[in-house]
């Protein structure tokens, strides 16, 4: 398989999950002292749209990279 059709499944596999989940979950250590570990974690939404662009795009290159050259 040619690298497109492969970024084009990662594309769409990505897609797919930022929009079950709802957004993108990042996790800051705030405090390591010792046993003694805090952190934070923030939740950023993305919007759909964002998801369904990755999503088409992921179909586009996935159907681009199938088609042989003749």
């Amino acid at each position: 398989m040619r690298a497109s059709v492969w970024v084009g499944i990662a594309l769409i596999v990505a897609g797919v999950a930022v929009y079950l989940r709802g957004g993108i979950t990042r996790r800051e250590k705030v405090v390591d002292v010792g046993p003694l570990s805090v952190s934070t974690s923030e939740r950023q939404p993305v919007p759909p749209w964002i998801s369904g662009l990755a999503v088409g795009a992921g179909v586009l290159l996935v159907a681009s990279g199938m088609r042989r050259k003749t």
